[in-house]
């Protein structure tokens, strides 16, 4: 693990306090973009509220003066079990955008997950990773995110992009059939700057305006059955796809591309033992950060389940509601294999671009690591499911797991 950048007295000490700092600098209406979440925010608060229901069981007198936080993911060493989540646009956040938190992870030795809807060409940020490595840690793996269109070709140049650039998987996001009912993009949409593009998606057609907010975004906006189905009909095939199924995904991404496929949106058993049975490589637990059905349980709350589906057969990443170590503790313990965090990432580049992201990414490093130490765990494979109780509904004291 790198040294972090040098402290001053006033730095933020929490994630609550670097998104505090990140509110502070970004206008409104971008803060709420990637703070928010759908309809009436309850998948969003429950992603972080539901880690409160679990409590640590601490076991002591045990030899903790050496934590290890190293792990393996799809055969690739990271000096956390902690990877940064794709998020769209992020040079509206601040700094250098994706350059900034790409550097940060590599510095780090971070995963990272790039949106298809980065403000960065996916080759500038792949780059970022030559000839770099830390401590014996060789570059961190990046991954591509992506979404497929009703017509599926049109995102085969984008998947070869990724893989010639080094790209180690592709991050198919599954739970996006349409978008979820974002209240603060329909008061007012998110639109890029003049100078600022999307370089990984295709250009939109000359008869849209420039800064025009996107076709699956008109069609959240849309007010009757009737208006929906007409911009449908006229530019279906540039919109997230409604239409994909288990095979047909599955087998069309192996066609065009060797990288490994992982598959973000899971949140159900039976999904997870589709997943598995159809060939993915890893899934992600996600709920879209509460940004998709409002009504979904939260990550944590499905990973249970999830796991016990899956029985080691691939990796289960989770992510949504991670804010402290003690959240990726718990979230390990209860069968994830690795989380992803995104607003945070987002919060410490609008604070303070690269070194703020680099900020945001220790104190997670800190907490995890003084967490592993006061319950017992010398090591990720010691953090188990006796290391957690869930508190009682009704009673007194808590349950173990």
């Amino acid at each position: 693990m790198a040294e972090g950048p040098s402290t001053q007295p006033n730095d933020p000490i929490t994630l609550n306090e670097v998104e505090a700092l990140a509110r502070e600098n970004l206008p409104k209406h971008i803060y709420e973009f990637y703070a928010s979440g759908s309809d009436e925010q309850n998948a969003l608060l429950r992603n972080e509220k539901a880690f409160d229901r679990l409590c640590i069981r601490p076991r002591v007198l045990i030899d903790v003066s050496e934590v290890d936080t190293t792990t393996e993911i799809l055969g690739h060493k990271t000096s956390l079990p902690i990877g940064i989540a794709p998020s769209a646009m992020q040079r509206l956040a601040g700094g250098d955008g994706e350059l900034d938190v790409a550097r940060a992870a590599v510095n780090m030795g971070l995963n990272l997950t790039l949106s298809s809807q980065s403000t960065t060409s996916l080759e500038d940020v792949a780059k970022t990773r030559e000839g770099k490595g830390n401590n014996g840690i060789p570059a961190p793996p990046f991954w591509m995110q992506l979404y497929l269109h009703a017509d599926a070709q049109k995102s085969v140049q984008l998947i070869r992009r990724a893989e010639a650039a080094g790209y180690q998987a592709l991050v198919l996001t599954v739970d996006t059939p349409v978008l979820g009912n974002r209240l603060s993009e329909r008061k007012k949409a998110v639109v890029l700057p003049p100078g600022m593009e999307l370089p990984n998606v295709e250009k939109a057609p000359p008869t849209r305006a420039k800064n025009q907010p996107s076709v699956n975004r008109l069609l959240m906006n849309a007010r009757t059955a009737a208006e929906a189905k007409a911009l449908r009909d006229s530019v279906g095939n540039m919109m997230h796809s409604s239409s994909l199924t288990w095979t047909q995904t599955i087998n069309f991404l192996r066609s065009v591309t060797k990288m490994k496929i992982i598959l973000k949106g899971i949140m159900t058993g039976e999904d997870a033992a589709l997943a598995v049975q159809h060939g993915a490589d890893a899934i992600i637990v996600s709920n879209h950060g509460g940004r998709q059905l409002d009504a979904a349980c939260a990550t944590i709350e499905a990973l249970d389940e999830i796991a016990t589906a899956v029985q080691g057969r691939i990796p289960v990443i989770l992510d949504g509601g991670i804010r402290s170590g003690t959240a990726v503790f718990k979230a390990l313990a209860l069968g994830a294999d690795f989380v992803l965090v995104g607003r945070p990432a987002l919060w410490g580049l609008a604070y303070k671009g690269r070194e703020g992201v680099e900020t945001a990414m220790h104190i997670l490093e800190r907490e995890l690591s003084r967490t592993m130490a006061l319950a017992g765990a010398r090591n990720l494979q010691e953090i188990t499911k006796d290391k957690l109780g869930v508190i009682s509904r009704d009673g007194f004291g808590i349950a173990k797991l």
